[in-house]
This record gives structure tokens, C-alpha cells and sequence, in this order.
């Protein structure tokens, strides 16, 4: 059987001590007739550093299409799970946040438990009942299907919450150690077209009451405004009501230095690619970091192949390229993030976006993002409708949440340099980025290798000057099943093992593999891992 070899070997053609450069050496090969060429990985400097909570999800606005599926944040298993991934942004937010309006609860129309009427509940006090998890989960099944109906004709209701949607939100993000970024309805418009800011200043007054720190966005995908509503609203007056916005913010003792990002645009297109650029004119002031919408791809007409087609996973940089220079023309050094993201838009692709094969451009995204400069990548969805999220209907973990534990584990926030020359450029079938290793786990100058092998054969990897003097630690994720059919599971193996919840509030222990020095590292075929490299001693990472 042909193989694919990818042999890197550090040659230091300056000592070590003066520069702390590699270059590494490259060799994209079946084992037949390979083709050898160079690549450059500087470990001396870092070339762009995220924020820590860089890998961040999203709560889907549409939870709250029924007041109480909220309390299904209110679950052990769900606060375990998002636990592990802080720390991390969590946005409530998506179409929906633009059709729900605040309410003060009533309590002949609002029936809330008991468990969330103490006084100063503690994490533990507001487990959500078993018995109550498990009728949510089944009436959380029939909605989705009233959910999805409503995206396929485009006619959305207006949905009314109470405070108990934010005690709610407020609870799971704290007890879980995510900042919370909520959603503000943006259609609420005035008869000249300006944003009606009323409700969201009783919500704010309710936040400031109850001393909830939070930041805030304003509206989502506003270039969809006009097919979602029926509404259409320009750039430029979407930066006044942001200004608007962070004006009334600036009113409270609480929000004044709060965050307010946004305008949360989708990605350019075709049409109404003004809108950004007419925000930036008058709105990027008022906001902290400059959010956009990215998917790679069509959920109701994509394939198995354009998830793991290079050219389409290359995309993003096309996509990232052109809201930078937008921001930094307009507004230089502003942060900018990726508000909303996944792998494919329409809900995700049925089979796919929640399968093991999501996992190559989940991973990508997070490589090639971070490499490009953008700050946040906030994933949709961590629990709400749709087909791309991190756990299934019943609460537990897909594939794609296991790779976001390991990397919140084993990756750091800086950036370090690598420049492939164009003949392995050209190959891209086996992917690799690089960064400091999470200094929370491994000492200074550990670095962490990411790689994809997008190929059906398999890969290797030898890496023996930089590791000649200690060991690589190796995290191997491939799917439940071997070959192509593998790429359509809803499991995950680590190193061989298959990853599930212990119980309802223990993770398994997620141990990677530690090689002997100068070892072969193996990417089997369809396979996600990271190496990390604890005696790299990266000049970059001390």
C-alpha cells in the first residue's frame, strides 16, 4: 500500500543559542516517488497572539424560542462540558435575538421552578432535576423541527423572554467560567428607521439591578435584514445605533467599560458588502473588536468531499483578508473576530457538520485563523438548533467538542511562523500550523504541533534534531471507524481509545502518547492530532 511521507527534520544552520530559528525540512512523498522541498518554522519570535479565550461558542438564540428550554443550561452535564472549555466567550445570540423581546415577568403567565427561586442560589443548588432534563430534551426534539420549518419558509415569530432567560444565562456562564456576550434586538426600529432602544434599556436596567457583568452585541447578519424582515437597514445607520448603544452604556456605572462588539455582518458576498464598510464609518468607535460571520460552505447542497477539499478549507483566508483591510483601513489596530462560525451556513449539512469529518475544518479554521490575525472564533453552536453543534441532542459530546477540549489544553494563545515553499504549498492534503504549547501544562519553550491529514493514506512525521534530547507527547484523533465511512461517525478515538463522559459531571482523562526521542510521529489516514513538543525550547514560548 502507498504511503505518504511527511519527514520534518530541523537542520540549525546558525546556533541555537544566538537565534532559536529552525528551519525545518519537509518531504511530501508516497513512498514510491517523493517530491523534497523546504519549509521555514522561526521559534524566535511570535508573530501574533490571541486572546486566551481565542476558542469561544456560541448559544443559539433560538433556545429561547420557548422560555423554558432554557433551563436546559441549568443541566450538570452541560455546565461539566462547557466548563472544560473555559476559558471562553459565550455569545447568546444568532437570527432569533433580532424577533425576542424583554418581558418583566409575570407570574400568572411565567411559571419558573422552585429551584431557581432561592435567594443566592449556588452552582450546585441549580442542577436542573433529572426528571425535568429529560422531558426538555424530549420536547427540545419536536421543536427543532418547528424551528427548521420556520428557517426553510423565512417567517419568524416574535418571541417574548423574561428575566429568568438571563438569570438563566448569567448562571450557566458563570458556573461554567465563560464571559457572557448577549444578543440585543436590532429590528426594534423607530419610524424614521433608527434603532428603538427602549426595551434594550429595561434589559440593561435589569442587568445593572442584579449586577450581572456581561458585554453586549447589537443585531446579527444585518445584510440579511431585508429577506429576514422585510427591513433594510444601511451601514452607516447601523454604526449610529451602535453609537447609540454604547452612549446609553456609558449611562451605567456598570456597563460603562463593558465590552460591545459587532456589527457581526455576514461574510462579503455578492451583495451588501457596504454594509461593513458603512459601519466602520460611523460605528467602529463604539465598538471594542469588529465581528464577522464565516461558513465555509451551503449546508443543504454540500458533500463529503468539499469537507475535506483544500481549496475550499483555503477560503477563509480570501474571506479574512478582505474584512481586514476593510477594519484596519478604516479603523487600525481594532481587533477583529469571527462573531459566528461554522462549517457550512443553513443550519449545517445534515450527517456532516456534526460528524468526525467537521473536525478538518473546525481545526483548520482554528489554525489558519489564528495565523492570520483574527482574535476570537466563537463556534456555532455549543447547544441550540441546527446541525452543527458540539453536543447532540441528548447532552453529550460530538466529535468536534473533543478536539476543542485538546485544544484549549494543549494550545497558547502565540503564533509562531512557518512558510512552506510552493511545491508542498501545492500538496496541502497534510496541514500544519504551530504554536506555543499552553504554558498552563507544559513548561517554557514547549510548542505545539498541529496536523491534519486530509488524505486516505496515511501520513508520517519525523521530527528527530528538535526532539533528540526528550520526548513528544502525541494526541491522535481519529474517527470510531477506519476508512471513509469512518468520516460520517459521531465518535471520536483518542489514541485508540474511544472518548465518552465517565458521568454526568467527569470528563475522561484526555492523556496523549509520549514518544521516545527522534520517534516517527504517524498521522494515520483522516486523522486530526497534536504534538506537543515539551523540550522544543522555542525562544518564542519562554
Amino acid at each position: 500500500m502507498k504511503c505518504v511521507s511527511v519527514s520534518v527534520s530541523v537542520l540549525l544552520w546558525v546556533l541555537w543559542s544566538q537565534t532559536h530559528g529552525v528551519h525545518i525540512r519537509l518531504q511530501n512523498q508516497n513512498c514510491s516517488d517523493g517530491v523534497d522541498a523546504a519549509v521555514l518554522a522561526d521559534l524566535s519570535a511570535v508573530i501574533h497572539r490571541v486572546d486566551r479565550r481565542f476558542l469561544s461558542v456560541t448559544i443559539d438564540a433560538s433556545l429561547a424560542s420557548e422560555e423554558k428550554f432554557m433551563y436546559l443550561l441549568s443541566s450538570p452535564k452541560i455546565r461539566t462540558l462547557a466548563g472544560a472549555l473555559s476559558p471562553a466567550f459565550v455569545r447568546f445570540g444568532g437570527t432569533r435575538q433580532d424577533f425576542m423581546v424583554f418581558v418583566p415577568r409575570c407570574s400568572d403567565v411565567f411559571n419558573v421552578p422552585d429551584f431557581m427561586l432561592l435567594s443566592e442560589p449556588s452552582c450546585a443548588e441549580l442542577d436542573l432535576p433529572s426528571w425535568l432534563e429529560e422531558k426538555l430534551k424530549a420536547d427540545w426534539t419536536q421543536q427543532k423541527l418547528i424551528l427548521l420549518r420556520e428557517d426553510l419558509q423565512r417567517k419568524y415569530r416574535r418571541v417574548k423572554f423574561t428575566e429568568s432567560t438571563v438569570d438563566l444565562l448569567h448562571s450557566f456562564s458563570s458556573c461554567s467560567g465563560m464571559d457572557l456576550i448577549f444578543g440585543l434586538n436590532a429590528l426594534l426600529r423607530t419610524a424614521d428607521n433608527t434603532w428603538n432602544s427602549s426595551n434594550a434599556r429595561s434589559l440593561l436596567q435589569y442587568c445593572e439591578s442584579k449586577q450581572y457583568r456581561m458585554s453586549w452585541e447589537l443585531g446579527n447578519e444585518p445584510n440579511s435584514y431585508e429577506k429576514k424582515a422585510g427591513i433594510r437597514v444601511d451601514g452607516y445607520q447601523l454604526g449610529q445605533d451602535f453609537t447609540r448603544l454604547r452612549e446609553m452604556m456609558s449611562e451605567s456605572k456598570l456597563y460603562r467599560d463593558a465590552g460591545l462588539f459587532g456589527p457581526d455582518v455576514g461574510q462579503p458576498r455578492d451583495h451588501r458588502v457596504d454594509i461593513l464598510e458603512g459601519f466602520l464609518q460611523t460605528g467602529s468607535g463604539a465598538v471594542d473588536a469588529c465581528t464577522w460571520h464565516h461558513y465555509y460552505v451551503n449546508g443543504r447542497d454540500t458533500s463529503l468531499e468539499d469537507f475535506l477539499d483544500p481549496e475550499v478549507l483555503d477560503t477563509l483566508a480570501l474571506k479574512t483578508g478582505e474584512v481586514l483591510q476593510k477594519v484596519q483601513l478604516a479603523s487600525p489596530g481594532k481587533p477583529v473576530w469571527l462573531g459566528e462560525t461554522s462549517s457550512a451556513y443553513g443550519g449545517g449539512a445534515v450527517g456532516l457538520s456534526d460528524t468526525f469529518v467537521a473536525g478538518f475544518m473546525w481545526l483548520d479554521k482554528l489554525g489558519l485563523a489564528a495565523r492570520l490575525g483574527l482574535d476570537v472564533v466563537m463556534r456555532q453552536v455549543f447547544i441550540g438548533s441546527g446541525s452543527y453543534h458540539l453536543v447532540d441532542d441528548n447532552l453529550d459530546p460530538l466529535p468536534d467538542y473533543w478536539l476543542s477540549v485538546l485544544y484549549k489544553r494543549l494550545v497558547g494563545p502565540e503564533v509562531l511562523k512557518v512558510e512552506a515553499s510552493p511545491s508542498v504549498a501545492r500538496s496541502k492534503r497534510v496541514r500544519l500550523y504551530l504554536h506555543c504549547a499552553n504554558r498552563n501544562r507544559y513548561g517554557s519553550g514547549a510548542v505545539t504541533l498541529m496536523a491534519m491529514n486530509l488524505s486516505k493514506k496515511p501520513a508520517r512525521i519525523s521530527i528527530h534534531a528538535l526532539v533528540s534530547s526528550g520526548t513528544v507527547e502525541a494526541f491522535v484523533l481519529e474517527s470510531e471507524q477506519p476508512g471513509e465511512d469512518g468520516l460520517y461517525s459521531r465518535s471520536v478515538r483518542l489514541n485508540g481509545v474511544v472518548l465518552k463522559m465517565l458521568d454526568d459531571k467527569t470528563l475522561p482523562d484526555l492523556n496523549g502518547l509520549r514518544l521516545p526521542p527522534s520517534e516517527h510521529l504517524q498521522l494515520p489516514a483522516y486523522s486530526l492530532a497534536f504534538f506537543v513538543l515539551t523540550d522544543a525550547r522555542a525562544a518564542g514560548c519562554e
